[in-house]
């Protein structure tokens, strides 16, 4: 094992983030989001990156929603990004923090306005009548900020993953394929090498 300085596993991610932005058909930022029940139940759908760095990997929900009320139980996550057109894949495992207000505001006012309207009109994750009750919601809040700013429903916001351990996979050929594992170290992280 070799030891590596705080922003390599970053700067690795954001050669091969920018990579698959321009080669991936749609949602190079979509991942796939594994959650868990405080008693070990998993859960796992996929989400859309929305901000990343040093400091985690950001994404946002309905707090009501399932994955919302497992991260609020049991704060740690894990993610994975498969990009097929480049043959790579990262996984990613860490604890998982709220972002702030200000955050989720600034994210929020950028989103189509349709999109905000369902964020207020969706109780998301919980059973539905049908999609005319949603459609209703949906009028109704329409209407109600038929004018200006909609602002950001309470219960909607992001969390950040803070990775410990980052893994990088790329495909190679017979499947013998090449597997490097930074986990977290204090300021920095220890490198290994993973067998296929």
């Amino acid at each position: 094992m070799k030891t590596a300085e705080n922003h390599i596993p970053f700067d690795r991610f954001g050669n091969w983030f920018e990579k698959a932005e321009k080669s991936e058909p749609d949602d190079h930022n979509a991942f796939a989001l594994a959650t868990a029940t405080p008693d070990g139940c998993p859960s796992v759908r996929m989400v859309l990156l929305k901000d990343w760095g040093q400091d985690g990997f950001v994404f946002y929900t309905n707090y009501d929603s399932r994955k919302g009320g497992e991260l609020e139980s049991n704060a740690h996550a894990a993610m994975l990004f498969h990009w097929k057109s480049l043959r790579r894949q990262i996984r990613i495992e860490g604890s998982v923090e709220k972002v702030t207000g200000v955050e989720a505001d600034a994210y929020f006012s950028t989103r189509p306005r349709d999109s905000q309207i369902g964020a207020w009109a969706s109780q998301q994750s919980r059973p539905m009548e049908g999609r005319l009750t949603f459609e209703a919601a949906i009028a109704k809040i329409a209407a109600k900020y038929a004018v200006g700013k909609i602002p950001r429903p309470p219960r909607w916001s992001g969390f950040r993953i803070k990775p410990q351990v980052m893994e990088f996979w790329t495909n190679k050929k017979f499947r013998l394929h090449e597997r490097e594992q930074f986990i977290r170290d204090g300021s920095g992280w220890t490198v290994r090498m993973l067998y296929p």
